[in-house]
């Protein structure tokens, strides 16, 4: 089965001669359209052109989740195939410094974008790693390299570690807390998906069923187009997400704002707010309400960002009418002596950096 293996052996994984497998570069293929679905989804939120919570809406987060562990698995079946017939270390360490690199990329281009929420230990961070074990578990018998991937979807639901640990802990994915970043894919649960790959190719490599994939080929156009996606998976995933984001920015600069929807979300984010503070459902509405009607006389709910002058207006605005101080407008806001007053409200958009262990963003499972 070696000789199989070999066959299959993905050159640009392994460093080996082998012809690919186009049935996995489709795969990579079908995998980063999801992604980049996932991501433009994500950028016309973002900009207010569509009114989705990307980040937190249930739908959006198990999509993003699917998308993440389907590339994770197929870092696990490149394991499998491409050292099926020895470790070849040399094309292993070449695309290993490749992802470190590409990873460290991903942090200092978010940490400059994104500083509140930079990328600390994304997807690519998680390959890099993922990589490491795979190749440690590569010659365990399949039943036991399964074993351990459902042990590790398990453990997190069972043991929990003090975030206070700090950056090693919070990678473990046991941690009660962690820094929120926009992409987190710690090493728990998540190692299960390269873990379950590495055990059903090698299952398939056993069976013979890596021989007949071996002749499955991309011949329709549509197919080729996902193959070659699949082949420059990394490249791809560095590349599109910039475009994406600079084509709707640039629309963001020529569409104006909807500021009816734009005022409907800062008052449904002000009231979010207030409540997880402990307000009253009351106050909270009649505080926030009364934010909306003092910037209605500016131009924030024109704006698709918040830019910095919004954002003094918001907070003005906010304790003004938290002071029941609103001669122009009746709020019906009265401050009630001893109670605290209103949470100062965020201008929106705000950059939606999502908190404990958030949607990851798809990576290509190179």
């Amino acid at each position: 089965m070696a000789k199989a293996a070999a066959m299959a052996g993905e050159t640009d994984e392994a460093g080996g001669a082998g012809r690919r497998l186009d049935v996995i570069d489709i795969a990579r293929g079908v995998a980063l359209l999801a992604m980049a679905s996932y991501h433009f989804a994500w950028d016309l939120a973002f900009f207010g052109f569509i009114d989705q919570d990307v980040t937190g809406d249930p739908g959006w987060r198990l999509y993003a989740h699917l998308i993440a562990a389907s590339f994770l698995l197929l870092v696990g079946v490149g394991l499998a195939l491409g050292h099926d017939g020895g470790i070849r270390w040399r094309g292993f360490f070449r695309r290993f410094v490749r992802i470190l690199l590409a990873a460290a990329a991903v942090s200092a281009a978010t940490y400059v974008a994104f500083p509140d929420g930079f990328v600390y230990f994304g997807i690519l961070h998680h390959i890099a790693l993922a990589s490491l074990v795979g190749l440690a578990v590569l010659r365990a018998p399949p039943a036991v390299v399964l074993a351990a991937a459902l042990a590790a979807l398990v453990m997190p639901a069972v043991v929990t570690l003090p975030g206070e640990g700090g950056p090693m802990v919070w990678l473990t994915g046991l941690a009660d807390w962690v820094r929120p970043s926009n992409d987190f894919v710690p090493l728990l649960p998540w190692i299960a998906a390269p873990l379950a790959g590495i055990a059903v190719t090698r299952i398939a490599i056993r069976h013979g069923l890596v021989v007949q994939l071996v002749m499955v080929r991309a011949r329709a156009r549509f197919a080729r187009g996902l193959a070659w996606l699949g082949r420059h998976s990394l490249a791809v995933y560095l590349l599109h997400q910039p475009a994406l984001y600079g084509l709707v920015l640039a629309a963001s600069l020529v569409v104006p704002a909807d500021a009816v929807r734009e005022r409907t979300r800062l008052v449904d984010g002000c009231i979010a707010s207030c409540a997880d503070m402990g307000g009253d459902a009351a106050l909270c509405e009649r505080h926030c309400g009364c934010v909306a009607d003092r910037l209605d006389a500016t131009d924030v709910f024109r704006h698709r960002q918040a830019e910095a002058a919004d954002r003094m207006l918001v907070e003005e605005a906010s304790a003004i009418c938290a002071a029941g101080d609103d001669p122009g407008a009746d709020t019906g806001w009265e401050t009630v002596p001893g109670e605290a007053p209103m949470p100062p409200v965020e201008p929106l958009p705000v950059e939606p950096v999502p908190g404990e262990q958030p949607s990851p963003t798809p990576a290509p499972g190179q």
